[in-house]
């Protein structure tokens, strides 16, 4: 993994493939590369870094009408050169970009290629020397290709050139995102419709198992067992505006800022012409007919899981279980009669979610998708899907999409409790226009917050996040926010915990942000910031109006107390970014790190 994109068509291909790529960057990468159809071969660039570092390197007389690029995010073998896309076969007719884990790699190594000298670590190199060892035995390129397929266990989207055929680009996916772009005699081929906006907004969506011939006229899909297919367009709902920085130094900046517009964007999304909150009447209906619902999510999104469990709960009264969904996999637990599952990915590519989705289909239970990719794998395979309405988030680090996915989660629960005849617990709209308001307020304190982070952080190697009921799971997502953008050492935990081992952690100066926003529990928490003071702990307590003390850090405006998370979230993004930059840390693109995670 981590991007791929192709074009062919009657333009130079390069300066293409390496916007493509560009657009590209925020998935995180380690290295990347293009292959450019130039006449009667093809020529390679590949680079470690960044894409300017491969444009540094790309000749640019190497003009081409055909050309597939990739950025690299390691799984087999050190990020560099040697190993970055695109790959050859040892005859150097074959040229192939690959995203993705080929389970079987060894063994086909073993079995098929004894004797063949391998230039590279990855299992990548090995789908391509198959392809050059079958189409020297006599196969043409389609059924070398399609051969090879057949014998990879794993997941895949795969772009090639033949230097002898350089008007088509041979594609195939299975599990793996891809998507083929459709032009005015050319056509494009991308993991993303972001990367090829530049060139088109008519996409055709791949399924697993599928093989695609590409050529400037016109495509061709087939399943591998030789069935032709055929599939209508889809037009990308999406501003390419939208994905650039404007002014922002950094785009989690840009997504921290755009927050009270999303908010007040799902509410419009979410409302008819008279006002009232209406939604998707399947997923409702897939709701209200469950007897448990199964969160099924990773990182960010798990941690907006476990508050949107709080509102099922006790808006909706249905029993909610919350799962990571890499554990979920392959260690399910005994399920209810009428389960629903719940996947929320803000990609909607997540990997260790789709696995669970394919197990769950084939038992024959209702799924729904939370996701702000229309049109992305875990939407077009659930049951029903439900947006985000977020737009565009580029940054690894997620901030947007998290408030996004509790403000949709608390209007499913809502409308799920209505539909049940059960009264309503306060005016959602009202108070979720409450809280964009609350999160501006927030975010216009960026310089307090500037210096509480280098107050409390500029020194330190690790960092404690405390908080009960939903401050604690707000906990979790601030550590993961620190530790994933600044590699500050950082752990989210439950207050009361502390004294059952973890205190043990605490040294003079350590820092511990408590979150003091639950009125009920209020005593307690500032009661276990007490316990870690009085061990030497720095502590900075964010508390909400109405709960605030003297003396506390930040008090953040009151919204109402189920719906805090949308508000208290803001300042423990705004720490971590400041201490990432003061740090000196690539914050978009945070080392060894995917926006969309497509490989379990």
């Amino acid at each position: 993994m981590c991007g791929i994109v192709g074009y062919i068509g009657e333009r130079d291909a390069k300066e293409i493939l390496l916007r493509g790529l560009e657009k590209l960057e925020y998935r995180g990468y380690d290295s990347a590369g293009i292959a450019v159809a130039t006449g009667d071969r093809v020529e390679l660039f590949k680079e470690k870094g960044r894409i300017a570092d491969l444009r540094a390197i790309v000749d640019p007389g190497a003009e081409g009408k055909s050309g597939i690029g990739h950025t690299r995010w390691a799984t087999h073998g050190v990020p560099d050169v040697r190993n970055a896309h695109p790959h050859r076969d040892e005859s150097g007719r074959f040229t192939l970009v690959h995203n993705g884990v080929i389970e079987n790699y060894g063994k086909l190594m073993n079995v098929h290629l004894a004797g063949v000298e391998l230039k590279s670590d990855t299992d990548t190199e090995i789908i391509v020397q198959l392809i050059g060892k079958f189409a020297g035995e006599g196969l043409n390129t389609e059924e070398a290709f399609a051969k090879t397929l057949g014998l990879l266990h794993g997941s895949y989207a795969i772009a090639m050139l033949d230097e002898q055929e350089p008007e088509t680009i041979f594609v195939a996916k299975n599990k793996s995102p891809l998507l083929i772009g459709l032009g005015d005699g050319f056509n494009v081929v991308s993991s993303d419709a972001m990367a090829m906006l530049q060139v088109t907004d008519r996409f055709v969506e791949l399924n697993d198992g599928e093989i695609v011939i590409v050529k400037k006229e016109g495509i061709r899909i087939r399943t591998l067992a030789g069935e032709p297919v055929e599939r209508a367009p889809f037009k990308a709902e999406l501003d390419a505006s939208d994905i650039e920085k404007g002014t922002y130094p950094h785009y989690m900046l840009k997504e921290i800022d755009e927050q009270p517009a999303v908010l007040r964007k799902i509410i419009q999304a979410y409302q008819d012409e008279s006002g009232k909150l209406h939604a998707d009447a399947g997923a409702l209906e897939a709701i209200n007919e469950a007897d448990r619902i199964y969160i099924i999510a990773a990182g960010t999104s798990y941690h907006a899981g476990l508050v949107g469990k709080e509102f099922f709960e006790k808006l909706a009264a249905v029993p909610t279980e919350v799962h990571i969904s890499s554990e979920f996999g392959y260690n399910m637990p005994l399920l209810s009669k009428k389960p629903l599952f719940i996947f929320i990915s803000q990609s909607g590519e997540t990997a260790d979610s789709r696995q669970v989705l394919v197990k769950v289909k084939a038992l024959g239970h209702p799924s729904l998708t939370v996701t702000n990719v229309a049109g992305s794998t875990l939407s077009r395979e659930a049951d029903h899907t439900v947006l985000l309405h977020a737009g565009p988030e580029i940054a690894v680090a997620s901030t947007k999409a998290y408030t996004a996915q509790i403000a949709v989660l608390a209007i499913l629960a809502a409308l799920a409790a209505e539909g049940k005849g059960m009264e309503p617990r306060f005016d959602l709209t009202r108070e979720l226009g409450v809280a964009a308001n609350a999160i501006q307020s927030v975010i216009d304190r960026k310089d307090e917050l500037e210096t509480l982070s280098f107050e409390f952080l500029e020194m330190s190697r690790n960092a404690f996040f405390i908080g009960r009921g939903l401050d604690y799971h707000v906990s979790l997502e601030g550590a993961l926010k620190l530790k994933e953008i600044s590699y500050i050492q950082a752990e989210g935990f439950a207050g009361g915990e502390l004294k059952h081992g973890t205190i043990a952690l605490i040294e003079e100066g350590t820092p511990v942000f408590a979150l003091a926003t639950q009125a009920a529990v209020s005593a307690n928490i500032r009661g276990n910031v007490r316990e870690v003071t009085a061990r030497g702990a720095k502590a900075c307590i964010i508390s909400m109006e109405g709960t605030g003390e003297e003396g506390d850090q930040m008090n953040i405006p009151a919204v109402h107390p189920m719906l805090t998370p949308l508000v208290s979230v803001i300042p423990l993004q705004l720490l971590s970014y400041f201490a990432a930059l003061h740090r000196g840390c690539d914050v978009d693109q945070p080392r060894n790190l995917a926006k969309s995670v497509t490989v379990e």
